[in-house]
């Protein structure tokens, strides 16, 4: 049976799964959502004994049904292998009575190599099925890890070319020092003075606009996205979900049918939506523990119902969480409003407009399987510390919203015998400056490539090469612009 998907903002947009990853954003700004939420097909017990690679396939067939058994598994063979430093791909470890979920052992060491280690092979099987005439240009904005993994991804792919938009006072030294010195002839990376949210606005603004539509088609041009809106983003972080939910079980750790708490540091919204999209589709999946920093928008719209984002953009520690529009809540507003792209589109429009919405009564009661709460940049710290003290473990920033949020649920709830996955969203390595100074403030006056040294000899841990490449690349990406040249630098790069 094939799986339509329509836009958040108007049912009557359809497109295939193919159709939308290569779209990436709907024509009238839209999210592309699956008709229905698919259950799964094979038992827990069944997903206990399988791979990763195995278990890839079988949540994501169910998704993307008009890929080929043949296509589906060539992308996934070619998105999980040697790129990993781990044979299990997402690992699972105890630390404290909880169980982290290792996300970060690719490429560029962050979480979103599980999805955009796939995207591009999803997207070019895209084209082929759907004959497209035109090169396709990736189109992003980043909060720092998605950047980096969309341009390592994309870097000569045959067909397509990325352009990478970052605040510029807004990442880590590190995650800078990985997107600018990217290599390949299609890559594009560029800082704007402004924050994430300035740059993921403007990106939405050029899907949006026809008339540069027309002139990318006249250049032989077409966009689409490696940002969590596009479908063949969020697809692939379902995965570890499942299989995260598979292997507790499979150690016996979990008795069949018992439910698992899961807990994600959130920013844009895609990576909680992941584990919701798995919950419905069948995973035991309990609560949903969504851990925000100072930036608070979502803790503020779990508690009360409205999303405001007329606030102070706060710069903090956890940078890729440091933003004020999550984009991927459209996608979980659409589910609880009962599918009314009309109400959607209202409330979309309301947040264009003024910045701020409110959900009714009835959606609000839709919300039962969250809980949100958030960490201060001094509880942060406070959570490395502790951690490490105590089991030795040592947590990015990231990670450490969601550990030290975590605990708050418990506290507040009582909570405590639900066994929990928190996931783990990026190596220490990334981090390594906020990581060790919350250990110590010894290594406050050390360079960056300093502190990896420490970092590696404090947890007994190897450099990851995703460090070790960028202490002597060149830089190779130097542009900086206003948001308001966002679009000329676009043009520029393209020859337009």
């Amino acid at each position: 049976m094939e799986l339509i998907y329509n836009s958040t903002r108007n049912k009557e947009e359809k497109v295939t799964a193919s159709q939308a990853i290569l779209r990436g954003l709907a024509p009238d700004g839209g999210l592309y959502v699956p008709a229905f939420i698919p259950a799964l097909d094979r038992d827990m017990k069944e997903f206990a004994g399988m791979t990763y690679q195995e278990t890839a396939y079988e949540v994501m067939k169910l998704f993307l049904t008009d890929f080929t058994e043949e296509e589906l598994k060539d992308c996934i063979a070619k998105a999980y292998d040697e790129k990993f430093d781990t044979k299990e791909i997402a690992p699972l470890v105890e630390k404290g009575g909880v169980y982290y979920l290792e996300l970060f052992h690719g490429a560029t060491i962050a979480f979103k190599d599980m999805a955009l280690s796939i995207l591009p092979h999803l997207m070019t099987t895209a084209a082929k099925k759907n004959h497209a005439e035109h090169e396709i240009v990736i189109l992003t904005a980043t909060s720092g890890d998605t950047g980096k993994a969309a341009l390592a991804g994309f870097a000569d792919v045959p067909g397509t070319r990325i352009i990478v938009f970052y605040p510029k006072d807004g990442v880590s030294p590190v995650q800078e020092k990985q997107m600018v010195t990217q290599k390949g002839d299609n890559t594009f990376v560029v800082g704007i003075r402004g924050n994430f949210d300035d740059a993921q606005t403007g990106v939405k603004k050029m899907f949006g606009d026809r008339k540069l539509g027309e002139e990318l088609a006249k250049g032989g041009f077409q966009f689409s996205s490696a940002n969590s809106i596009n479908i063949g983003r969020l697809v692939p972080q379902i995965v570890y979900y499942v299989y995260a939910c598979a292997k507790l079980l499979a150690s016996s750790a979990v008795a069949e049918g018992e439910k698992i708490n899961v807990t994600v540091p959130t920013g844009n919204f895609g990576n909680i939506l992941a584990a919701y999209y798995a919950k419905n589709m069948g995973a035991p999946i309990g609560k949903l523990i969504c851990a925000s920093n100072e930036n608070k928008v979502l803790y503020d719209f779990f508690r009360t119902g409205v999303y405001d984002r007329n606030r102070e953009f706060i710069l903090t520690s956890s940078p890729s969480m440091d933003i004020l529009i999550s984009s991927n809540l459209e996608r979980l507003l659409y589910r609880i409003s009962g599918e009314d792209d009309k109400k959607d589109a209202g409330l979309m429009e309301a947040l264009a407009s003024g910045g701020r919405y409110a959900i009714s009564e009835e959606m609000k009661g839709e919300l039962a399987d969250f809980y949100g709460n958030f960490a201060t940049m001094e509880e942060t710290a406070k959570e490395i510390s502790d951690v490490y003290r105590e089991s030795g473990y040592i947590l990015d920033t990231h990670t450490a919203v969601a550990s030290a949020v975590y605990k708050k649920y418990v506290r507040e709830t009582g909570d405590a015998a639900a066994k929990t996955i928190i996931a783990s969203t990026a190596s220490p390595y990334k981090f390594s400056r906020s990581v060790l100074t919350a250990i110590d403030k010894k290594y406050e006056s050390m360079d960056d490539f300093a502190l990896a040294d420490e970092l590696s000899a404090l947890s007994g841990t190897k450099i990851p090469p995703a460090i070790e490449e960028i202490r002597t690349a060149p830089v190779l990406h130097r542009t900086v612009v206003r948001t308001d040249e966002m679009e000329q630098a676009v043009k520029g790069f393209l020859g337009i």
